[in-house]
């Protein structure tokens, strides 16, 4: 029986669920469908878009050892997915489909439409758990429903790992070649601006090194990850949420990797390592969020009576924030790191987050979009379940009366002004505490192109939580 692996954010061969399987039931052939407008509907980045093409470069490299040819099929939209795949299933005598499960409304939608139309032909859709370490849905209250708090979630999990551990897929066998040639990858789409040079190069493609980069981690940093994590300047991240989110490394492969540095323990031992370990549930925490509550992926707030907080439009100040021109150094310089690089640390998108939707009241779906727009690592599910959190409107959320102060936050987790001075060199020559706060100066604050603060940080967190306070008292989490 001849297979179809169809490949979407799993770009890898090493543990990847429905290729083993596919290859398991008979020859196989993979495919992947260039889907433009559909990642424009979905504000998927240049830079991530190209990040899809160089690994699947390397996954057809990995594929051809396994010979397995990868063929590239154009669905412009996923509406479109269904057709395409039903004439290849056709023309290629295809018996069934594989492949792993992703989430949220249009990606179950499309899978639904797929199978139903190749089911019409006779041919198979196999799904399977891969993105995930624990099915959604199988992580519920006593109630029966979709947890809404991480930690009582995470207690869930830590006794589901304790009981079965989940495993590691093996490798597929090499199979039979076959008389289909692979096809050519393309470089770059004509929708997609080609990102700065500088991109490839902090992200080079393909699982090797994915790999190597988890195990550096892992052995070298994985350790120190709880003191270190929150200081930008420092390596203190693992910087691995790219390949996760493009499925070049597999959740499960990272859960390993840190149970292998920490003689197996996931709660106890190491704290680096636990920490970390969390940030893996965090991740499976938001994609469960998707599943139970869909209203999230429909642009919606997950706490309904949030929609009526009193959004400003205020082009100016969101342009000065997306721009890194907010007159608040910390702020400008993750703006800055994320328009150069593709990708922002993780401390400080809650604080730039924090700063757009409480300091300036914009509405965190504009904040949403623009990182969407510009991340290597976009997930619809993390990037949603951040800046909910941050905006207070989102499951498990920040109290809506913290709002991280960005002086503050600059003074404690880049104390020194090192990572203020990469983005911001125009401020180099201020000494490490005005570099913070360099309008504090007064008079003697002249740097050249360096704007002033465009809010005022006490009454704007005043203005928030009197929006917070004259929400309704009563919550309604209904669909």
């Amino acid at each position: 029986m001849q297979q179809l692996m169809w490949f979407r954010n799993d770009l890898r061969v090493q543990d990847n669920t429905a290729l083993t399987a596919a290859m398991q039931a008979g020859s196989t052939l993979a495919v992947f469908l260039i889907s433009p407008g559909q990642w424009r509907a979905h504000d998927d980045a240049p830079c991530k878009v190209d990040f899809w093409l160089r690994n699947l470069v390397a996954l057809r490299a990995q594929l051809q050892a396994l010979n397995v040819p990868l063929l590239i099929r154009q669905a412009e939209h996923w509406r479109d997915a269904p057709a395409v795949l039903a004439t290849l299933c056709r023309e290629q005598s295809i018996a069934s489909v594989q492949v792993n499960q992703e989430y949220g409304v249009h990606e179950t939608l499309r899978d639904r439409e797929v199978a139903n139309q190749l089911a019409e032909l006779g041919v198979g859709f196999h799904s399977h758990l891969d993105q995930l370490l624990f099915q959604p849905g199988s992580i519920l209250t006593r109630s029966g429903s979709y947890f809404q708090v991480f930690s009582q979630f995470r207690k869930v999990c830590y006794q589901r790992l304790h009981t079965a551990l989940p495993a590691q897929v093996a490798r597929p066998h090499v199979q039979a070649r076959l008389t289909i040639d692979s096809d050519t990858i393309p470089t770059s789409l004509s929708d997609f601006t080609t990102p700065n040079l500088g991109i490839p190069s902090l992200w080079p493609a393909g699982e090797a090194v994915a790999q190597e980069r988890l195990q550096r981690f892992a052995e070298e940093q994985l350790h120190a990850y709880d003191r270190q994590r929150d200081f930008p300047v420092q390596p203190g991240t693992s910087q691995l949420s790219p390949y996760l989110a493009a499925g070049v490394l597999s959740p499960r492969q990272c859960l390993h990797a840190a149970l292998s540095c920490n003689q197996g323990e996931f709660e106890a031992g190491s704290a680096g390592a636990v920490t970390w370990i969390n940030e893996l549930l965090w991740r499976e925490f938001y994609k469960h969020i998707l599943v139970g509550f869909s209203r999230v992926s429909r642009h919606r707030a997950f706490r309904p009576t949030t929609e009526a907080l009193p959004w400003r439009h205020a082009p100016q100040e969101l342009a000065a924030w997306q721009q890194g021109r907010t007159g608040f150094p910390l702020i400008d310089a993750a703006m800055r790191q994320l328009l150069a690089t593709g990708w922002m640390h993780n401390r400080l998108r809650m604080v730039v987050a924090m700063f757009l939707t409480k300091n300036l009241l914009i509405d965190w779906r504009e904040g949403e979009r623009f990182f969407m727009r510009h991340l290597i690592d976009g997930d619809l599910a993390a990037n949603n379940g951040g800046w909910q959190w941050s905006a207070s409107t989102g499951t498990d959320a920040v109290p809506w009366f913290r709002l991280f102060n960005p002086i503050n936050q600059s003074r404690r987790f880049d104390p020194d002004g090192r990572f203020i001075r990469h983005w911001l060199p125009e401020l180099a020559d201020l000494d490490n505490r005005s570099i913070h706060a360099p309008a504090a100066l007064g008079g003697l604050f002249s740097v050249a192109n360096y704007p002033q603060p465009i809010v005022d940080l006490v009454g704007s967190r005043q203005r928030a939580l009197q929006a917070f306070r004259d929400l309704p008292l009563l919550e309604r989490l209904d669909d």
